[in-house]
Formats: C-alpha cells, structure tokens, sequence
C-alpha cells in the first residue's frame, strides 16, 4: 500500500501523502508507523512525507471529505460538493482520495502490466476484491479473490459454511448500510455487475452470515442503534432521524411493534434518502428495506399480538 501511494503522489506530484486510520485500529496504526519508518530509512520516499493520522473513531470519515476535515482538526463532518476534492480537498488544495484495496493494487499493475491485471476474474470487472467474513460463519477471515469467484466460493470455500450444522439464512453484503441476499443467490459473482443484479452491493466487502435461528429485525435493531451513534449531527433529518428509527426497532424487536411502526420506517427511509446530506443517513435504512422485502415473516412475528 504505502509503494503504491508513493507511486500515487509521483503522478499527480505530490509531496504529502496522508494514511488515515480509525483511532481504534491501534495495531494498525502501529504496524503502519513502522512501516512507513522503515521506507523512509531505506530511502525509499524521497522528498515526499508520508504520515499516518489516527482518526478520532468516527464513522463518517469513510467519505472523503469528512476525513479531509479531520485531517484539518476540525469536527469529522462531510462538507458541500462542489466544490469537489480534486479541485479543493485538504487545506483548499487539489487532493486525491483512495482506499486501501487501490493503492495495494498499483504496484502489481506496474510490474505486471495492464494486460496481466485485465486477465484476472470477471472480463467487465477485472482484478480482485478484498472480501471480510464475519456472523456465523465458521472461519471469520479476510480473503482476496478473483472478481469471477461466487458468494458459494467465499462463503463455504473461505469461511468454511454455517457452524453448529446450522443453515445459511442470509448475507449482508457491503456493510451495515447495505441490503440483504438469500442462499439461493450464493451462485452469484463478486463482480458489481453481478451483485447489483440481485439488488445488493459490494460496498466494503463485507460478508455478515445469519443462520436460520437469527430473526432480521434483531440484527436491524443493532444496526440502528450503530447509526444513531455514529450520526455527526452536521444535518436535522440525520441527527433526529436515527433517532426515531432506534425507537421505532427496539418496539419491533421487543415484540410491541404494529403494522404502523413499519410504515412509519418505510417513509423515514423515503425522507432520509432524499433529504440528509451525506451517506450515512441517506442509507441508514437500507438493511430495513432490503430485510422488510426479504424476511417480511420475520416482521410479523415480531408484531404485537393484539388481545
């Protein structure tokens, strides 16, 4: 990653580069800090600085301008494009924002060549894709894999299946603000192409199994509960918002819910996708909606048995 950042700041002539780490990730940012000591002693950075910042543990700095804004010590909020980073990101000056998974590529493709990369996985989508399996699956693993390989192949080849002879109920793709997808899709690329197509995303590259004894609406209730924490407040419709969506799932998921309390998120979903400024609100209920279509059982068990 730090070869490819460096090679990252010879194209756009950059002299400072910048690897932000989420202020938990302790070993992390220790590993890094040496690793960028010993490039630096070997020679290998020239005049360029490289300095790996320790967020201040917030969610919302996965969107770039909200990590700029934390890189500048201020509130880790995400700011009004346009302008956009390349044109105004740190400091006001062009700025170029990637993950991981791009930079770690780089130095293969240069080595390799063009050609070689394009001859791995899918032929739309070539290369591969860092995938993190974790929920009851019985090895909790990150692997890397081709972008042809299926859910099958990284689910019950990498992860090894469902323990305890228990059945796959479902997977969570992307992370907690994506959707929701069936056994029956394990057949599916890891391409985006392919994983768009049953309505998910790839997103993070998050793989989350639930096995058959999971109800949905207990897994939805602690996703809320992560986005009302990790709201910034910057927007109204966010910062109440999640709020009213963490009430509304701990009477669903205590058994106390009604039809209306489902209707009633089904058009929080609708106000907050149109009308919060960044991401994280605006898809703050999307596992709701992809689990509501798929698991809608799982919702009326959970209803107020009226006397």
């Amino acid at each position: 990653m730090i070869e490819g950042l460096l090679i990252g700041a010879y194209a756009v002539g950059s002299k400072e580069c910048f690897i932000y780490v989420r202020g938990e990730y302790e070993t992390s940012i220790s590993l890094l800090r040496n690793a960028v000591k010993q490039a630096e002693e070997r020679g290998l950075c020239g005049d360029v600085k490289i300095k790996v910042v320790s967020g201040a543990g917030a969610y919302v700095c996965g969107e770039g301008t909200a990590i700029v804004n934390s890189l500048e010590g201020v509130r880790g909020e995400p700011r009004l494009k346009p302008p956009s980073m390349a044109v105004a990101g740190l400091h006001q000056k062009p700025t170029v924002v990637n993950n991981v998974e791009t930079f770690a590529v780089i130095p293969e493709i240069i080595n390799k060549g063009a050609d070689w990369f394009g001859s791995i996985g899918a032929e739309k989508f070539p290369g591969t894709k860092l995938m993190c399996l974790s929920g009851d699956i019985c090895n909790k693993v990150c692997v890397e894999v081709p972008t042809d390989a299926t859910l099958r192949d990284v689910v019950e080849g990498f992860g090894d299946g469902v323990p305890g002879g228990k059945k796959l109920k479902a997977l969570q793709l992307g992370g907690s603000s994506c959707g929701f997808v069936k056994p029956e899709q394990l057949d599916t690329p890891v391409d985006f192409d392919s994983i768009r197509s049953i309505g998910a995303s790839l997103g993070s590259g998050a793989v989350y199994a639930l096995d058959e004894t999971r109800n949905v609406v207990d897994i939805l209730l602690e996703i809320a509960k992560f986005y009302k924490h990790e709201s910034c407040g910057k927007c109204t419709p966010c910062r109440e918002g999640t709020m009213r969506i963490v009430e509304l799932m701990e009477k669903l998921a205590a058994g106390q819910g009604t039809k209306g309390d489902i209707e009633l998120l089904k058009s929080l979903a609708g106000y907050m996708q149109k009308s919060c400024f960044c991401p994280l609100g605006q898809s703050a209920l999307t596992a709701f909606m992809s689990a509501l279509k798929l698991f809608p059982e799982d919702f009326e068990a959970k209803l107020r048995k009226e006397a």
